[in-house]
């Protein structure tokens, strides 16, 4: 028999992820609005929602037509570039034990540096950066100096506010919800993205768990 204490931590462990039919938040910019797909990725953790997700309809990617036949990775989308937008209905602690207030987000990407005090602090150093959705009124590309500024606005100045990507190389469209062990939980899906061709990019998107020194 399991214990109880077991039941009850994987119960409270337990997330689930679907698209849903949503409208983006007011504070999403109608230039960004414009590029967002119809559905949200929607996580939940029983019967609360963690996080709304909405991406690009196609994320911009710089691949030839044979890197993308031969499987896409993160680094083909550029630095800065607008991925989607994230809700959060309450307050949420991202991958760097930073509490980010509710509220609505643009999501960009970015790469972490492996110097100085980011050495080491997280598994994979893919991330998206998030500025408050009315300070990130556009959608085209948002050089790393100045996205990592609005990002750190987030936090009153301390550090870019993130969500840490996961590599995601199965070929399911998911969503579907995966452990990665210490209580980080990721929601995977595949993605469309346009550069010299069309095709998908595998997503692990972060949405419970803290980097554990």
């Amino acid at each position: 028999m399991v214990p109880l204490v077991l039941l009850a931590a994987v119960a409270a462990d337990s997330f689930a992820a679907k698209y849903e039919a949503a409208e983006p938040p007011a504070a999403v910019a109608e230039a960004v609005r414009k590029t967002l797909a119809a559905d949200a990725l929607v996580v939940r953790r029983g019967d609360d929602v963690v996080m709304r997700v909405w991406f690009r309809q196609t994320i911009p990617v710089k691949a030839t037509e044979d890197q993308i036949a031969n499987g896409l990775t993160y680094r083909e989308i550029p630095e800065g570039e607008l991925v989607g937008v994230i809700e959060l209905p309450a307050a949420f602690t991202d991958f760097r034990r930073q509490k980010l207030p509710a509220g609505a987000y643009t999501l960009r990407f970015a790469v972490q540096p492996d110097v100085g005090d980011h050495a080491g602090t997280a598994p994979h150093p893919e991330f998206c950066l998030l500025t408050a959705a009315e300070k990130d009124v556009v959608p085209e590309l948002v050089v790393k100096n100045e996205l990592i500024t609005r990002s750190n606005a987030v936090n009153d100045g301390k550090h870019p506010a993130v969500l840490l990507l996961f590599p995601y190389y199965g070929k399911d469209d998911g969503p579907a919800v995966a452990g990665k062990g210490d209580g980080v939980w990721v929601a995977n899906v595949r993605r469309p993205v346009a550069g010299e061709a069309k095709g998908t990019l595998g997503f692990g998107i972060t949405v419970a768990g803290q980097w554990r020194p």
